[in-house]
């Protein structure tokens, strides 16, 4: 049974609002992480050692040591692919050399009330 003029019309704008609001909900999870390449680096070297460290726990037969190298794996690979956040509201606009725009701390849920009350007023 097809859909009627109205309902067709409203399927579209619902369409349209969930496209456009997803895409804010993208940016917004991505915002403000950035790759750092020197915790990429010690990440690397840690995984290394901690190679090293596995293979000589297991030629001496120490367990110990093995396990710490087995840490040290895991802890150089979760060091190199976790994200570091910047704090956008400190940094300037690019090409200006004016001071921080926000001076006073605001609260996480505070931003988010008023991204909503943007995002609901049409702006």
């Amino acid at each position: 049974m097809p859909l009627s003029e109205q309902e067709q019309r409203l399927l579209d704008e619902m369409e349209r609002h969930l496209l456009r609001n997803d895409a804010d909900v993208v940016s917004a999870d991505r915002e403000g992480r950035t790759i750092n390449y020197r915790n990429v680096t010690l990440g690397a070297i840690l995984v290394l050692v901690g190679i090293g460290a596995l293979v000589a726990g297991v030629a001496t037969q120490l367990i110990v040591v093995g396990i710490l190298g087995f840490a040290a794996m895991l802890g150089g690979v979760v060091l190199a692919l976790t994200p570091t956040r910047t704090d956008i509201t400190r940094m300037p606009a690019p090409g200006s050399t004016s001071a921080p725009r926000r001076t006073a701390q605001v609260s996480f849920m505070d931003r988010m009330n008023d991204r909503w009350d943007r995002r609901q007023d049409g702006h």
